[in-house]
C-alpha cells in the first residue's frame, strides 16, 4: 500500500522558474500579449510539430472562450431565430453548453454512442431529418480525447449544408487511425484545451486548428475584438488573446508531449488490463491523450457509484465521475436546452467512473488503484 495518497488530477506545466533568460527577452521586447512573437512561433510549432506543417493554429486565452469565437465564426451568417439550435451531445462538460449559449443559440441534446460514448450518427441524423431547417451548427465533443469520424460530420455538413465546430479540448497528444494528429486537414473549427490539468498545459489557454487558412485569419481577427482593420471593427470581436508568457510555456511543454502522451497510454493500458470487468471507450484512433481513465462500473447506479467513489476515498485514491450529472440533467442547462431522448447518456452518467492516469505513476500505483477498486466495488454493491 503506497505511503501517499494517489490523487485524482495532476498538473503537467513546465517550470518558469527554469525559464529566466525566455523570460527576460519577453520583459525586454514589452510584449506581452496581441499575438507577440513567442505566441507566433508557439503557432507554428503547434502546426509544424503536432500537424506536420498541415494547417493553421490560433491560440486562445482559453479553451471555453476558443469555443465561443468558434460557433460564433461559422454561425456568422445565422440569424438565432431562424436557426435557433445547435446540435450537441449532453455527455460533456459544461463549458461546451455554457459557449452554446453565449454565441446566442439553444442546445439541442443527442444521444451518444455506447461503444465510443461520443455523439451517436444515428441520433445525429434522426435530429436532422426533424431540425436541419432550424439547426445553425454540428457541435460534437471528442469524448475524453478520443478521435471520433471527421469524415462523418465532413458528410454531415455536405449533406445538410451546415457548419461543424468540434470540441476536443482533452485531444491534444490523440492520434488517429492514420497515426496523424486528432483534427489534422479538418476545414472546419477544431478547439483544443491547454488547461493546467491536461497532457500539455500551460495554465489557462487553448488553440484552435482549420486546415482553412481564412478560418483562422478572420477567427484570429475576430479574437483581436473584430479589428480586420487597424483599429476599426468591422465583425464580431472580442479578446481571447494568449500571454506571451502562456505561450512559452507552450513552447517549453511541446518538448515533452508525446513522451507524457505514451506514458499515459502504458497506464490506461495497465488499467485495461487488470480490470477486465469494467467496459472501458471503444478506441477511435491509435492512441487518446488520456487525463483521466473513464470507465463503466458494471450493474452500478448512481446510489452505488456514490458509495463506491466514497470507499476510494478512504483508500486514499483520488477518483470522479465525469460527467454526472450530464448536461441535461444540470439546472441551468435543462432550462434552455432542447433534449431527445437520451437513453444511454442516463445508463453512462449513471454508472462512469473515472481513475487517475498521471505521467509519475509507478505499475504499482496503478496495481493498487485497480486492486483497491475491486475490493470497493465487493463492498459497495454487495
Amino acid at each position: 500500500m503506497p505511503d501517499v495518497e494517489i490523487s485524482f488530477l495532476e498538473t503537467n506545466i513546465p517550470k518558469l522558474s527554469r525559464l529566466s533568460a525566455e523570460l527576460e527577452q519577453i520583459e525586454d521586447s514589452g510584449i506581452y500579449s496581441n499575438y507577440g512573437p513567442v505566441n507566433s512561433k508557439f503557432e507554428n510549432s503547434l502546426r509544424t510539430h503536432i500537424f506536420g506543417g498541415n494547417g493553421h493554429c490560433l491560440t486562445v486565452c482559453n479553451a471555453t472562450i476558443g469555443l465561443i469565437l468558434a460557433l460564433k465564426y461559422v454561425t456568422r451568417h445565422t440569424n438565432p431565430a431562424d436557426k435557433p439550435y445547435i446540435i450537441m451531445p449532453s455527455f460533456t462538460f459544461a463549458a461546451a453548453g455554457h459557449a452554446v449559449l453565449w454565441a446566442g443559440f439553444t442546445p439541442l441534446f443527442v444521444d451518444v454512442a455506447p461503444d465510443s460514448w461520443s455523439s451517436s450518427h444515428e441520433a445525429e441524423k434522426e435530429l436532422l431529418r426533424t431540425y436541419s431547417s432550424k439547426t445553425a451548427a454540428i457541435f460534437p465533443y471528442a469524448t475524453f480525447g478520443n478521435s471520433i469520424d471527421l469524415e462523418h460530420y465532413s458528410s454531415l455538413s455536405d449533406q445538410y449544408g451546415i457548419p461543424v465546430v468540434v470540441d476536443a479540448a482533452s485531444s491534444l497528444g490523440s492520434l488517429n487511425f492514420a497515426g496523424k494528429a486528432f483534427g489534422s486537414g479538418f476545414p472546419f473549427p477544431v478547439v483544443f484545451s491547454l488547461h493546467a490539468t491536461k497532457t500539455m498545459g500551460v495554465g489557462e489557454g487553448g488553440f484552435i486548428y482549420s486546415s482553412d487558412a481564412t478560418t483562422i485569419t478572420q477567427m484570429r481577427a475576430m479574437g483581436n475584438f473584430g479589428f480586420e482593420k487597424p483599429r476599426h471593427a468591422t465583425i464580431h470581436g472580442l479578446n481571447s488573446k494568449l500571454p506571451e508568457v502562456s505561450a512559452l510555456l507552450g513552447l517549453e511543454g511541446l518538448k515533452t508531449l508525446n513522451k507524457i502522451a505514451i506514458k499515459k497510454e502504458n497506464i490506461a493500458a495497465n488499467y485495461q488490463k487488470l480490470l477486465p470487468e469494467l467496459q472501458f471507450q471503444k478506441p477511435g484512433g491509435r492512441r487518446a491523450a488520456y487525463q483521466f481513465m473513464p470507465a463503466r462500473i458494471p450493474n452500478a447506479d448512481k446510489t452505488r457509484r456514490a458509495r463506491l467513489l466514497d470507499l476510494m476515498k478512504e483508500s486514499r485514491i483520488g477518483t470522479a465521475s465525469y460527467f454526472s450529472p450530464h448536461l441535461a440533467e444540470q439546472e441551468y442547462f435543462s432550462s434552455f436546452g432542447s433534449a431527445s431522448h437520451l437513453p444511454v447518456t442516463e445508463a453512462l452518467s449513471s454508472s462512469i467512473i473515472s481513475l487517475p492516469v498521471k505521467h509519475t505513476m509507478t505499475t504499482d500505483d496503478v496495481a493498487y488503484v485497480a486492486s483497491e477498486l475491486k475490493r470497493n466495488m465487493q463492498r459497495a454493491f454487495n
